[in-house]
C-alpha cells in the first residue's frame, strides 16, 4: 500500500507531496496532471523488474508509448530538467515468495523507498546507449509517527500483525539481531556513486550487492533469501498496476495456456476467471469441492453485476475442449446467453471491476482512470462503492475477504466528486512555479479541509468551497436524498457546500 509519495522534475509534477488512503479519488480539469500523477506511480512500479530505459519507454506519453525517454522530465521552453526524484512511503507484505517457492519474511513493513534519476549527458552527436542513470536509491525502515487514520484501526493491526513502528503502539517482531536500518543504501565517491544492497541477518550487515552509475535498481535484484525485506518491497511495487480497460481487449477469449491474471488492458478476462472456477485439483473429492467452490465464485459475480447491469440473470465460463478456449457468458433473466464478445463497453467494465474484487491474488495497488467512463450516471455511485469494496476496509480486520488492497481513481466528472467520500477527494490544480526568470505551471494535490489529509499535511493549502463548487453539479441540479452507504458523508454532503449550492 502506497501512503504517501513524493515527486519532483517527473513531467508537471514539481515539489509534489499527496498522501493516499486505502481509496483515493484525484479530481482535476484535464490538462493539470492527474494522468502524470499515474504515470509516476507506474514508472516506479516497473523500476522494480525491469531496467530504467524499458520502464521509462513502457510509460505513454502525448502520442502513447514513450520513444524519447526526455518526456519524463520536467520542461520549462526548451530547458529540460537533468533530474528526477522519487520518495515512496509503503506498507509492504509481511512475506513474499519468489519464483521458486521460497519465503521472504520482512522484518519491518512500513518502509520508506528513495530513487533519483538523471539524464546522461550526450557526447557530440552521439545518443548514450543507456541514457538514464540512477544516482540515488536508499530503502530504510519509515520511522516516526504514522498519520493515517485508517493504521489506527486496532482491529486491522491486531489481525495483520503490521511491523510497524508508531508512536503509541509496536507491532514488532523482534529478532535477536536487530534488523539494519537501511536495506538498499548509496554512497558518493570520486568516480561516481556506489549503490548497497544489503544482506540481513547479521550484527554487520554485508553488501549483497554493489552497482556504480546503475542504469536499473539494486531492488530489482533482492532475493528472497538474502535481503527479505527489500524482496518484500520489490513485490509490493511489482504488484502495482495500472489499469487502462479495453474493451476490445476484454471480449477476447482466451486459450487454456494464457496467462491467468488481469493484464492492464483487461486482456485474459475469461483466463482469470478459469482460474478462479477451476482451481487445480489432485483428487475427486477435490474435483467436488472445487466445482462447488466454482459456483459459489460465478454465483457472487453475478449478483455484484446484477447491482450494476439490469437483467442479469448469471454468469457461466464455457471451456471449448476441442478449441481448448475459454469464453466469459452472461445470461439475461430470461434464459438468453450472451458471449463477452457481445456485451457492452461499461458492462464489460464492470464485470472485469467486479472479478477483481473477488480474485485474492488482484493487485494490491489498482490506479484506475475515469471510472465513470461508458457508465450510466445512475450507476456511479455503486460503481464507486464496488471500487471502494475492492480497497481494504480499514474497520475490519485482514483476512481472506477483507486484503491489504488500495485503489486510486482518477476523474473530472461531477457526478463521481459528489458521490465519493469527503477524506477520499485529491484536488488536483495548477499553480505557478519559478525557474529563474521564466515561470511555469505545476500542479498541486490539495485535500478538504477538516479530513486526515489536511490535518496529516496543514503546510499544504486545503481546497476551497469555491473549488469544489465547480464539480458539484455545474448546471445547477442537485437530487435531494441520494445516499450511498459509506463510512463518512459524501463531499456534496458537506453543511457548507450544501447551504451554497442549494438544495
Amino acid at each position: 500500500m502506497l501512503t504517501r509519495l513524493k515527486l519532483d522534475g517527473f513531467k508537471n509534477l514539481v515539489g509534489v507531496d499527496v498522501r493516499f488512503g486505502p481509496f483515493t479519488c484525484v479530481a482535476g480539469a484535464n490538462g493539470t496532471g492527474k494522468s502524470n500523477l499515474f504515470d509516476a506511480i507506474r514508472f516506479l512500479s516497473l523500476t522494480a523488474s525491469h531496467p530504467l530505459l524499458e520502464a521509462a519507454q513502457r510509460v505513454r506519453d502525448e502520442v502513447g508509448r514513450n520513444s524519447d525517454v526526455r518526456s519524463l522530465f520536467h520542461r520549462v521552453g526548451n530547458k529540460v530538467a537533468k533530474k528526477i526524484t522519487f520518495e515512496a512511503e509503503m506498507i509492504v507484505p509481511a512475506e513474499a515468495q519468489d519464483g521458486l517457492g521460497q519465503s521472504a519474511n520482512a522484518v519491518r513493513q512500513f518502509l520508506r523507498y528513495k530513487l533519483e534519476v538523471q539524464l546522461r549527458e550526450s557526447t557530440g552527436n552521439s545518443i548514450p546507449q543507456h541514457p538514464l542513470e540512477i544516482t540515488k536509491e536508499e530503502l530504510t525502515i519509515a520511522t516516526g509517527t504514522v498519520q493515517f487514520p485508517f493504521l489506527q484501526s486496532a482491529r486491522l493491526i491486531s489481525s495483520g500483525g503490521l511491523k510497524i513502528e508508531k508512536r503509541g503502539f509496536d507491532r514488532i517482531f523482534w529478532k535477536r539481531i536487530p534488523p539494519p536500518r537501511e536495506f538498499v543504501a548509496t554512497e558518493v565517491r570520486s568516480h561516481g556513486v556506489s549503490i548497497k544492497l544489503r544482506s540481513e541477518g547479521r550484527r554487520t550487515p554485508v553488501n549483497q550487492a554493489i552497482s556504480i552509475r546503475p542504469s536499473k535498481t539494486l531492488l530489482s535484484e533482492a532475493t528472497a533469501v538474502g535481503s527479505p525485506t527489500a524482496f518484500c518491497a520489490r513485490n509490493e511495487l511489482e504488484s502495482w498496476q495500472l489499469l487502462q480497460l479495453d474493451p476490445g481487449a476484454l471480449r477476447q477469449p482466451d486459450d487454456f495456456n494464457a496467462p491467468s491474471h488481469l493484464a492492464s488492458n483487461g486482456r485474459h478476462l475469461a483466463a482469470t476467471l478459469a482460474r478462479l472456477v477451476t482451481p487445480p485439483m489432485e483428487s475427486l473429492q477435490d474435483a467436488v469441492s472445487g466445482e462447488a467452490r466454482g459456483e459459489k465464485v460465478l454465483a457472487r459475480l453475478a449478483n455484484r453485476l446484477a447491482g450494476l447491469v439490469t437483467n442479469v440473470g448469471g454468469l457461466r465460463l464455457d471451456r471449448d475442449e476441442k478449441r481448448l478456449l475459454n469464453t466469459v457468458l452472461l445470461r439475461t433473466r430470461d434464459g438468453t446467453e450472451f458471449p463477452a464478445r457481445a456485451l457492452s463497453d461499461g458492462t464489460l467494465r464492470l464485470l472485469a471491476l467486479a472479478l477483481l474484487e473477488l480474485d485474492p491474488e488482484a493487485p494490491r495497488l489498482i490506479c484506475l482512470e475515469e471510472p465513470e467512463n461508458g457508465i450510466h450516471p445512475d450507476r456511479i455511485p455503486a460503481i464507486l462503492q464496488l471500487l471502494q469494496d475492492i480497497a481494504v476496509d480499514p474497520m475490519e480486520p485482514l483476512d481472506d475477504t477483507n486484503l491489504m488492497r488500495q485503489v486510486i481513481v482518477n476523474t473530472h466528472s461531477p457526478s463521481v466528486v459528489m458521490a465519493v467520500p469527503e477524506d477520499s477527494l485529491v484536488v488536483a490544480r495548477s499553480s505557478a512555479g519559478a525557474d529563474g526568470e521564466r515561470v511555469f505551471n505545476k500542479v498541486e494535490f490539495a485535500g478538504l479541509p477538516g479530513t486526515w489529509r489536511s490535518k496529516a499535511a496543514p503546510e499544504v493549502p486545503s481546497v476551497s468551497k469555491g473549488e469544489v463548487l465547480s464539480y458539484l453539479d455545474p448546471a445547477g441540479v442537485l437530487r435531494a436524498g441520494d445516499s450511498v452507504p459509506q463510512q463518512c458523508g459524501r463531499v456534496v454532503d458537506r453543511p457548507e457546500l450544501r447551504a451554497l449550492v442549494g438544495e
